[in-house]
């Protein structure tokens, strides 16, 4: 199978690095105009200076007005990949202050809102279909410790995607979350320990590549997934379905 977005036009949340950045490249080799929306003008100079055609936004998705502003001319798209999004600090649940609390659901929840209130908008009013893809995380479906709020952004994320699904099915703009665990990007090099616990938990034995984030994405933006909406698409190798308990049940 291969991507054609030949004539399409996405905007990229968090495109400076890994994930997001790995998606607005990707869709940019396959034809597609790609606005790529960062808040570090380091990385976005980077990455147009690799890929001259994709156009650059600076801006904070945590700032929900100054993120208005910056979108607000922005032509009608086909989709959007909401990516922006930052971990935090690790707290126990008891201990977690507001104000991490607050920064993370600023961006990780208010600022995805954001952007597809302003992008569904455009696609209503030019009455153009499209697709809405929500990075998640497989946090926001089971609980892991010391990441409360970054759980609950993902948990809220999750149900964002089913709402905007629900109301804008009938404008044929689908819109879907994809669910990855533990994906090799520089932010994981800073959770070794982390990544290693969640490997040995995960039954393929491993954790994803970027690309294997970024293929769903593709796939979710393009026509393959005409009647897929609403859905939730973990990519963790299997760790949601280890349930597994060290107990002979034969005794």
């Amino acid at each position: 199978m291969s991507f054609d977005f030949n004539g399409k036009k996405v905007l990229v949340t968090g495109a400076g690095k890994g994930i997001g950045r790995a998606i607005a490249i990707a869709l940019n080799e396959a034809g597609c105009k790609v606005y790529a929306l960062s808040r570090t003008k380091s990385t976005l100079d980077t990455l147009v200076a690799e890929h001259p055609k994709i156009v650059p936004i600076l801006a904070d998705v945590s700032n929900w007005d100054d993120t208005r502003r910056k979108l607000e001319d922005l032509e009608p798209l086909n989709g959007l990949v909401n990516n922006a999004g930052i971990l935090g600090e690790s707290c126990s649940a008891v201990d977690c202050p507001r104000d991490e609390i607050i920064k993370i659901l600023d961006i990780n929840l208010l600022g995805a809102i954001n952007c597809a209130q302003l992008v569904a908008k455009k696609m209503i009013d030019a009455k153009v279909k499209g697709s809405i893809v929500n990075i998640s995380s497989v946090a926001g479906i089971g609980a892991c410790y010391s990441y409360l709020p970054y759980n609950v952004s993902k948990a809220g994320l999750d149900m964002v995607t089913k709402q905007f699904a629900l109301e804008l099915g009938p404008y044929q703009i689908r819109v879907n979350s994809v669910n990855p665990a533990t994906v090799v990007t520089p932010m994981v090099t800073n959770l070794k320990n982390t990544a290693k616990g969640l490997t040995s938990q995960t039954p393929m034995g491993r954790v994803a590549k970027v690309e294997e984030v970024v293929w769903p994405v593709l796939y979710l933006l393009s026509d393959y997934s005409s009647m897929v909406t609403g859905q939730l698409h973990p990519v963790d190798g299997g760790l949601l379905s280890n349930i597994a308990v060290k107990y002979d049940f034969s005794k």
